[in-house]
């Protein structure tokens, strides 16, 4: 039985949710809904990274969500369902022997069936949210705006990625768009689309033994932050090639490594107040969340 509403009560909670095209795959959703949010208000879906400590990236949020009265909506693919970079990061596309997935059946478009689910049950009356994930989870980010022709995305982040999907029909994804169907309207959608590549400069680390090292990863770079610098300007040369617009941009969060907490919090002070706060008030105890 798959899950038609989802109504989280006040603060924090965990809500299961059965998606329609994956009903053997059970999800979970971690929210955090403040007590003053209405139906009218602003939501924010987080995805989490390569942990899939969906719990984790919904708490870091908690602060932001408190100032600005956000309701935070974080899907989370657990491992024992959508295992390894191909069940969650890649968004089971492509199956072990080669066959692409119905395009229904892509996990860029669980998303949207959550916020379809909030809105059946009245928790909101928005079409439009905001979008961010860290590491597998900025992956996730920039590859579902790669690969779905609706979301309703009015902007998106995707920090600190591993490696990147680049925005080419010439290589088989997932390190380009080739194989799965999709042709140049689609590619021209995807770079008209504002996406910010979101980046620590300090995310320089190479011998992480989390860190892409396949040949088309380290061809993009030897660190995730040289690989988002490779991932815009790879997209404005694309663009220029094909005449068509490039809307993407990077910015850039100084002084801040691979670590999802200070990136959120960066996130939520760049839309909510304009500006990226120092490193002091970023940091946190932690060094690496991945």
């Amino acid at each position: 039985m798959t899950t038609l509403t989802l109504d989280p009560p006040q603060g924090r909670s965990t809500l299961p949710f059965i998606d329609a095209r994956h009903p053997e795959r059970p999800l979970e959703v971690n929210f955090y809904r403040p007590a003053r949010h209405r139906p009218e208000d602003e939501i924010v879906f987080v995805q989490h990274g390569m942990l899939r400590n969906g719990d984790d990236y919904r708490d870091f949020w908690i602060d932001a969500a408190e100032k600005h009265n956000l309701l935070i909506v974080a899907p989370t693919f657990g491992n024992a369902h959508f295992p390894q970079a191909e069940g969650y990061n890649n968004g089971l596309l492509v199956s072990e022997d080669g066959a692409v997935a119905p395009q229904g059946d892509w996990l860029y478009a669980v998303p949207t069936r959550v916020l379809a689910a909030l809105r059946k049950a009245g928790t909101t009356r928005r079409d439009k949210v905001r979008l961010f994930g860290h590491s597998a989870g900025g992956q996730f980010v920039h590859r579902l705006l790669a690969t779905q022709a609706e979301t309703p995305f009015e902007t998106a982040f995707a920090a600190n990625s591993g490696w990147y999907t680049l925005p080419t029909l010439e290589r088989r994804f997932p390190e380009g768009l080739g194989g799965l169907g999709l042709g140049e309207a689609e590619l021209a959608r995807w770079l008209a689309w504002p996406m910010v590549i979101f980046a620590g400069d300090r995310d320089i680390v190479t011998s992480d033994p989390n860190l892409p090292a396949q040949a088309e990863a380290l061809a993009q770079g030897p660190m995730r932050y040289a690989r988002a610098r490779f991932m815009l300007d790879f997209a404005k040369a694309e663009a220029a090639r094909r005449g068509v617009p490039c809307n993407w941009s990077l910015i850039t969060v100084p002084g801040i490594g691979h670590d999802g907490a200070a990136m959120s919090r960066a996130a939520a002070a760049w839309w909510y107040e304009g500006r990226i706060p120092s490193v002091e008030v970023l940091r946190t105890e932690a060094a690496y969340v991945a």
